[in-house]
Parts: structure tokens; sequence; C-alpha cells
């Protein structure tokens, strides 16, 4: 993960949680809210406000099926990949993915990783052509086992923002043997077009709550959730106030942004023991949602996946702010 400021043993434990629910509670045993159904009307929705993977349209695809065979048999372990190449057409490819991705095209695949830890028997059980990974994908040492087999593992840039999705699809496109107009299609259609920011919008504190871990992270520039706080209308306080992506919670900070939203991952949520054990973390109740209660929580799995379900994620954070 490209994160300046941030040391590498402080890199790998956000990386060992993010996404994934590492060291989490049992959302099940937490109760946190009930997913709302029709959140595109923003006068009915109770706060606080959770955006549920499966609450997301699923995955369609927006290129027929690719006749080539080649690669026949794809694992996929970045994360949201495996949802893009559904939508691209290639899901009856997928012998093999991630925890992050749901399509229904690709359901049928088992899951080979845990926190983006590869298990390598796992993967070279099922003979891939292609092995897609990101620069979260781990451990080193399992990748380097998967390649020493003869396998092609390819990796995919990084997505920070829904700008970097083009690259990204660009790339996979590139690996699925799909022609150059297919992959504008896709383009075309899977990235979410992003009105101008406002200064104006509601404010919002992406938090990064690990409870058990005793991790609690402000979300800055270049978090990855910034981007998707813009694109809903709203201000990342985080951003605006210079700090560095995923920056230690303090009192002091929390109280001076000032957040009339926080947006949190439902399972950070879940780990703190749900809106009361939000508010009861130093400074939340001083801060205007705090006291209010409006957080909006999003799946894991989804939140920071820049995928196919990107668009409708935005979609459904810009209804939440309207409020």
């Amino acid at each position: 993960m490209r994160r300046a400021g941030l040391s590498s043993v402080f890199v790998g434990v956000v990386l060992c949680v993010m996404l994934a629910g590492c060291g989490s509670t049992n959302t099940a045993e937490t109760s946190v809210a009930t997913p709302v159904e029709n959140v595109d009307d923003p006068t009915s929705v109770e706060w606080p406000l959770v955006i549920a993977s499966a609450s997301l349209p699923a995955v369609t695809p927006v290129i027929e099926a690719s006749s080539r065979q080649s690669p026949a048999r794809i694992v996929t372990l970045a994360t949201g990949a495996g949802e893009l190449i559904a939508a691209m057409g290639a899901g009856d490819r997928v012998v093999g993915r991630d925890e992050t991705s749901s399509a229904p095209q690709i359901e049928g695949a088992p899951i080979v990783t845990k926190a983006h830890q590869v298990f390598a028997e796992q993967v070279l059980a099922l003979t891939p052509d292609l092995v897609i990974i990101d620069a979260a994908t781990g451990p080193v040492e399992v990748l380097d086992q998967i390649r020493a087999s003869g396998i092609r593992v390819e990796t995919l840039p990084d997505t920070w923002t829904v700008a970097d999705m083009a690259p990204r699809i660009d790339a996979l496109g590139g690996y699925l043997g799909l022609s150059a107009s297919n992959i504008a299609l896709a383009q075309e259609n899977l990235i979410p077009s992003v009105p101008n920011t406002s200064t104006e919008g509601p404010r919002v504190a992406f938090l990064y709550l690990r409870g058990p871990s005793s991790i609690y992270l402000l979300g800055g520039k270049g978090s990855g959730a910034d981007a998707l706080i813009e694109a809903a209308g709203g201000v990342d306080v985080g951003a605006e106030a210079g700090y560095e992506p995923f920056t230690p919670l303090t009192t002091e900070a929390l109280i001076a942004a000032a957040p009339d939203v926080l947006l949190v991952m439902t399972e950070g949520l879940a780990s703190v023991g749900g809106i009361d054990g939000l508010r009861a973390l130093p400074g939340v109740a001083q801060t205007p949602a705090g006291a209010s209660g409006r957080v909006i929580a999003v799946d894991d799995t989804v939140l920071l996946s820049f995928g196919a379900r990107t668009g409708a994620l935005i979609e459904n954070l810009r209804a939440g702010l309207a409020r």
C-alpha cells in the first residue's frame, strides 16, 4: 500500500484488518442497524444508515461473454477485481476468488483468501492459468511459490480514486484478452461520473475502527474514502485538514474537524460495540455527527474496492448525505 508517513509495521497491521475484519468482533453478535432498502429516498432514511453489500444492485455484464479461451481458469485475489471480471463478461472463467467479490457470475468459485492472505495449496489445487493480485495480496513467499509453479501472476494497479479505475480496467482487460473497444466500453459503463467537488457539502469523517486491536484511525487525503466522499457531494474533513491517510485518531483533531456525518465500515462499527460504543470513543460525542447519531456504515468488502458496484455505492452515499 502506498502510504507516505506510515511505518511498514503499521501498514502491515492496517492491511491485515482492512476489508476482511481481521481481529474484529462477529457482526452477527453485535447489532448495528437494519440495512435500508429504499436509500434512494433520503427522507425515509433512519440513522444510522447501513449500506450492505446485498443492498447494492448485483453485478451485470456490460460486455458479452468473450469467445476467447485463454486464460480459461482465473483466480482473482485483487480487491474488487472479481466483480470487474464478471462485469467484463469473463465471470465464467473465474475458478477462485478473494473475499471482496460476490458477483452472481462467480459465486460458485471458492474463496481462497482470508484478510488478503493467500493459501498456496488452495490456489494451486484450482490449476489456474492466471492469478490476479494487487499490492495488498500476500504473503510474498506464497506468491513466489505460485509463480515458481509456472502459473502466470499479474499485478493490478492500485485504486484510491475513481480516476484510478481506468488504468485498472485497462490492465484487467489486457489480461483477459479483450479488444480495445471492449475495454473502452467497460470503462464507459463501470467508471462512475464524478461531479465537481463542493466545499459546501456535509462534512464527513471516515473513521477506521478495530476495537479489539485498539486501532482508531482518521482517514485523510489518499485513503480512498476521501474520493468517495467527494464524489457523493461531501467534504472529507481529514483531507481538508491535510492529514495523511489512516492517521491515528485524537480527541482534539476530531472535535476540531466537526464532522456532520461519520463514515465507518460495518465490521469496524460492530467491533466497538455499535453506535453506543462509537459515541463512547474520545471526542466522538462532542462532534455534530456523534451528538446526533448521523453515521453511515458501509460493508467492509465494498467501501474501498473501487469495483463494478462503486457507482451504486456513491449514489447510496449521496442519498444519505442529502439528508
